[in-house]
Order: structure tokens, then sequence, then C-alpha cells
């Protein structure tokens, strides 16, 4: 007699994944807009949408389009890839399981490198979300983009970059 698994329904596996993904992009939405001290009235007000909108999209409860993905990450002056820079692996174990197009040696280039362990880029992730959590964090980011000054704001970033170097030991 062969062990069988359980069936269970694919549409319910695929339907809570991307209600973690809302979630998680909700709440990236929500840092940045607090690192750049604006609510969600003045971030609606940007978008077109109104403020109860911006608290759906932050909350996971209404899922953000493709097009209205790409006005938030414009308004919030951030890549689009910010919104899924620290996503964890998924339960599915698909980050680790990647597919063809994610394994495949692009041609004329070296094969991909392999992906760290979970648990060093776990690490890596907490110690990065606690390191924004703080105040200090917070009030360094607001401060930053009061600079109104483009070329300015990148000078001190390039300061702080080469104190921070300088101050590694080798």
């Amino acid at each position: 007699m062969s062990k069988t698994e359980p069936l269970t329904d694919p549409a319910s596996t695929i339907s809570t994944h991307a209600e973690t993904i809302d979630a998680h992009v909700g709440k990236r939405i929500r840092l940045r807009r607090t690192l750049l001290g604006l609510s969600q009235e003045k971030l609606g007000e940007a978008l077109g949408v109104t403020f109860q909108q911006i608290q759906k999209y932050e909350r996971g409860t209404n899922r953000v389009g493709a097009s209205r993905l790409y006005d938030i990450a414009t308004a919030l002056d951030v890549p689009i890839s910010f919104f899924f820079d620290d996503m964890l692996p998924s339960p599915t174990g698909s980050m680790t399981n990647r597919g063809f197009a994610e394994t495949r040696k692009p041609f004329g280039a070296p094969a991909p490198s392999p992906i760290p362990p979970a648990s060093t880029a776990m690490q890596t992730m907490t110690d990065e979300q606690s390191l924004l959590a703080r105040k200090e964090t917070l009030d360094l980011v607001r401060a930053y983009y009061q600079i109104p000054d483009k070329a300015l704001r990148q000078k001190m970033l390039d300061l702080i970059q080469s104190m921070a170097r300088a101050s590694t030991p080798d």
C-alpha cells in the first residue's frame, strides 16, 4: 500500500502566498512613507487616491497593481525592487528551488552565484529591519531628505559612507 499526500487546493496556496506578498509590499510602502515624513493623505494626493486607499495598500487589504506600484515607487523615490528587497523565502521553498529562468546561465556570462543559506539571509534581514525601526535612523533619513539640493544630498551620503569605511577595521 502506498502512502499518498492529502489533496490541497492549489488556489488556496497561491492566494495565501499572494496575501503574504501584499502585506509585505504594504509594510514597505508604509516604511518608506514614514521615512520621508509623508502622511497617508499627502501620498494619496500625489497618487490621486484617498488616504483610505493608502491605508488599504499598507495593510495589504487591497492588492497594489503594477502601474500603481510604479506610481508609488516614483512618488516615494525608490526603485520598484525596494518593495521586495527583504522578502523572506516563501514556505514553499521557491526562493531556494529557483526555476529555469533564475538558474540558467545568461549567454556569455558566468554561472549565477548560489543563494546564501537561509539562516544567514534571514539574520541579515532581521538586523536591517531593526536598524530601520530605530528613531535615530528615521531622524537621519528625514533630515537627509530635507536637504533640497540633490547634489548636496549625494555629497553627504558620500561623506558618511567614507567615514563608515574609515572606521571599519581592515
